[in-house]
């Protein structure tokens, strides 16, 4: 079981060191833009560090809208990605589940996600696992509520996908943590990445905003129960830079009882 943190881009393996994590996440892009990735020049060095690596998708991607103008470039930008996330040697490609516009049939976006993949599959699939991952707010959204996360694996089970749960995320959606592994995985039968994240906000509310694991609302040993259960690789996406990751990596370990395997 691999812990670590999502980190600036600009060294991803020196930010490991600094937080002792033996996996970390990043962008490769403007997370609030639609550029395409460029080529890193440290391709090769990541590729071949004993760091786990996994990049996370801009935040704009939105394969699940009927808005042509998002939907379309959407599709675009996560090939790239995943074809760019590949190129470092990364684990997995994290995408949020998207959502539909106000008004439409929430199966618009099911089946849109469905067409992502097939559009993916045209150009040869997807060259390492995305990861789709439960989001924390929004009425149409297609992967806040497990009703909706059924649906769309309905839609692209067949594709093969994988899951990334988010304990901040789920909080505010309203999905209780107790027993959510079991409930994840009777839906996806699978979570290959935890994001291990406290929550500034209560129960249901919606709100996406991280916390570091022993602050918050959120009962730090529940987001430790869920490593557990999930028996994943777990990022924080905490605040409080180097210092706020690593005392959140060590807490994991030592609730979990694991050694820094970074060393």
């Amino acid at each position: 079981m691999r812990i670590g943190a999502h980190v600036d881009p600009a060294d991803p393996l020196a930010a490991a060191a600094d937080r002792q994590a033996d996996a970390v996440q990043f962008f490769l892009a403007d997370p609030q833009g639609w550029q395409a990735p460029k080529p890193r020049t440290d391709a090769e060095r990541l590729r071949g560090s004993d760091i786990d690596l996994y990049i996370h998708s801009p935040y704009v991607i939105n394969v699940a809208t009927s808005n042509n103008r998002i939907r379309i470039p959407s599709r675009k930008l996560l090939v790239n990605h995943a074809a760019s996330a590949h190129d470092v040697g990364a684990k997995g490609l994290i995408v949020h589940g998207g959502h539909v516009n106000r008004g439409d049939d929430p199966s618009i976006g099911f089946d849109n996600w469905r067409k992502t993949f097939a559009y993916a599959e045209q150009q040869g699939g997807f060259p390492l696992p995305v990861l789709i991952e439960n989001t924390a707010g929004g009425d149409n959204a297609c992967a806040r509520r497990f009703d909706a996360l059924a649906r769309l694996w309905d839609a692209v089970g067949e594709f093969g996908p994988g899951f990334c749960l988010d304990t901040c995320h789920a909080h505010a959606a309203g999905e209780d943590l107790l027993g959510i592994v079991d409930r994840v995985k009777a839906i996806t039968g699978r979570i290959d990445l935890i994001h291990a994240n406290g929550s500034k906000d209560g129960f249901d509310s919606g709100r996406d905003r991280h916390e570091n694991l022993q602050a918050g609302s959120i009962d730090p040993e529940l987001i430790v129960a869920v490593i557990r259960a999930a028996d994943a690789p777990a990022i924080v996406e905490t605040p409080g830079g180097s210092d706020g990751q690593a005392t959140d990596i060590a807490y994991l370990r030592s609730r979990l009882g694991q050694q820094d395997s970074s060393r």
